[in-house]
C-alpha cells in the first residue's frame, strides 16, 4: 500500500475531461515520476492533490486518510509540502530568515512574518534552520538577500523551508524549470542527496526527460487525462504507448 493512494479519479471543466479513471499508486520513500506530454492533465492532477481541485468522482488517499475537501494549508500540516515552478521565497529577506518562517510556523502552527520580531533567544528554531541550510549546502550564504540568488540556489533555499516543515510527501512541480543545465544538474543531486538522507517520498511532475531518469525509481505516464502506463523507468523508455504519446498523435 503507497503513501498516496488514487483511485478512479476523474475531472471535467465543462464538457473538457480533464481527468479519467486516473489510479496512482506512489510507495513511501520513492522518487515518483509524473510525465506526460503538454495538456495530458499533470497540473489538475497535482491540484487535486493539495486541495485546489476536488475531484468530480474517485479518491485520494495520504498515509490512510482522505485528502479531499481539506484546505491547502490542512494539507500541509498533514505532511504534504508542494514545491511550486517558480521557487516560493521572500526575496526582500536573508536567506537565513527565509528559513527562520516555516521553522516558527512549524512549531507554533502559524505561519507569520511578525515571527521574526521575536527570533532573539530562540536557540533550538535557530538551530534548526542552520541545519537546513546545511543540508541543503548554502549554509555560506545566509546572510545574502534571497533576491540576489541564482535560479538553482532560490531552489535549494525552497527545499530548506520545505524541509524544515518536515514533509513525509513533497510534490514537485517542474522543479528545473527556466534552469541553466548546470543548475538542473545540482538540483537533480540535491533532490537525490534530500531522498537519500531523510527517506521522504517526492511525487515530480516533470517534462524533462533527463531530470526524470536521472531521479526516477518509478514512472506513471499521464495522457489525455489518463494513466496509459505505470513501470520502473528502463521498462518506460521503450514502452510503445508511452512512445505513440510524445511521437504520435500528441503534440
Amino acid at each position: 500500500m503507497g503513501i498516496l493512494e488514487v483511485q478512479n479519479v476523474n475531472k471535467s471543466f465543462g464538457g473538457l475531461k480533464a481527468l479519467q479513471n486516473v489510479n496512482l499508486d506512489i510507495e513511501e520513500g520513492t522518487i515518483h515520476a509524473i510525465i506526460g506530454p503538454n495538456g495530458a492533465g499533470k497540473s489538475t492532477l497535482l491540484n487535486c492533490f493539495v486541495g485546489k481541485l476536488v475531484p468530480d468522482t474517485g479518491t485520494v488517499m495520504f498515509d490512510g486518510k482522505s485528502l479531499l475537501g481539506i484546505k491547502p494549508h490542512e494539507i500541509n500540516q498533514t505532511g504534504v509540502s508542494r514545491v511550486f515552478q517558480t521557487p516560493e521565497i521572500f526575496s526582500e529577506l536573508t536567506v537565513a530568515e527565509n528559513v527562520l518562517i516555516p521553522c516558527f510556523a512549524k512549531r507554533d502552527g502559524a505561519f507569520t512574518l511578525n515571527a521574526l520580531s521575536r527570533v532573539t533567544g530562540e536557540v533550538d528554531v535557530r538551530e534548526k534552520a542552520e541545519q537546513m541550510l546545511i543540508d541543503v549546502s548554502m549554509e555560506d550564504k545566509k546572510d545574502m538577500l534571497a533576491s540576489s540568488l541564482s535560479r538553482g540556489d532560490k531552489r535549494r533555499l525552497e527545499m530548506a523551508m520545505c524541509l524544515s516543515q518536515d514533509p513525509k510527501l513533497l510534490l514537485l512541480d517542474e522543479p528545473t524549470a527556466g534552469m541553466a543545465r548546470a543548475d538542473t544538474n545540482n538540483t537533480i543531486e540535491l533532490l537525490a542527496q534530500i531522498q537519500e538522507r531523510r527517506h521522504i517520498t517526492m511525487a515530480v511532475i516533470e517534462h524533462d526527460m533527463h531530470v526524470v531518469f536521472s531521479l526516477a525509481q518509478k514512472i506513471s505516464v499521464l495522457a489525455q487525462g489518463t494513466v496509459i502506463a505505470e513501470d520502473l523507468p528502463e521498462n518506460i523508455k521503450g514502452h510503445p504507448k508511452v512512445q505513440e504519446a510524445y511521437l504520435g498523435g500528441a503534440h
